[in-house]
């Protein structure tokens, strides 16, 4: 039985053996295999390792432009506003003309272009006429009346044959007062952005002229403003 058991213990021994020398085998030829491809595969290997952070470099180069560059549009739109900015009552005392420019500025503020003065006796119910930031071409109306006044409807037809005319894509009257109830209902029903004196002032003090139509037609103030409003100017 000793015998036998020695003979297992060697079967054993050389299976184990057997099996090293096959796995050294493998291993050589993996390592073989591995050195002979490094040369080919290196260049891959670099490339989109060099690739990667280009990638990585560009994306935070973007995004740091893009941080700065909105940060200087905001400070160039915070300067020009308070360069441009007027009282109400400085803006009532202007004349037409004056008031007409004073839009111009507000509509170059805000980013519109081709923005330009036309205004006189033969405007055909234009004032201003420019391209908004999107693209849109616009034409604007503009009213300096004593606040005390009322913008009435046939006024607001008037621009709406001037878009018509000058084949705009949007029609803006401005006004340093407010316009009757008919007049606003016009405007709104006929897609004209009634800039009225409330809405003048938050144009002044900062919102652009594009954010303003989120705004049109909803009114003119409540009751006790509007008794405010009369105990100034009546």
């Amino acid at each position: 039985m000793a015998a036998a058991r020695k003979r297992r213990v060697s079967a054993a021994r050389r299976r184990r053996q057997q099996r090293f020398k096959i796995g050294a085998i493998a291993g050589s030829v993996g390592v073989v295999v591995l050195v002979a491809s490094w040369n080919v595969i290196w260049p891959y290997l670099v490339g989109a390792l060099v690739l990667g952070g280009v990638t990585a470099g560009g994306w935070w180069l973007w995004h740091t432009d893009r941080f700065i560059r909105s940060g200087d549009r905001q400070w160039r739109h915070d300067e020009a506003v308070k360069a441009g900015h007027r009282t109400l009552a400085e803006v009532d005392a202007m004349t037409g003309t004056e008031f007409e420019d004073f839009v111009v500025d507000l509509c170059r503020r805000d980013g519109c272009i081709d923005v330009r003065r036309v205004g006189g006796s033969h405007d055909n119910g234009a004032d201003v006429l420019g391209v908004l930031p999107d693209g849109r071409s616009m034409v604007i109306q503009c009213k300096r009346y004593t606040p005390k006044s009322k913008i009435p409807s046939r006024e607001v037809r008037d621009l709406l044959g001037a878009r018509v005319h000058f084949k705009a894509d949007v029609a803006i009257f401005v006004a340093t007062t407010y316009f009757s109830g008919p007049a606003e209902k016009f405007a709104t029903e006929n897609d004209i952005l009634a800039v009225h004196r409330d809405h003048l002032g938050l144009w002044n003090n900062g919102a652009s002229l594009l954010s303003l139509g989120t705004v049109n037609g909803m009114g003119q103030g409540d009751r006790r403003h509007r008794e405010r409003w009369k105990e100034t100017y009546e």
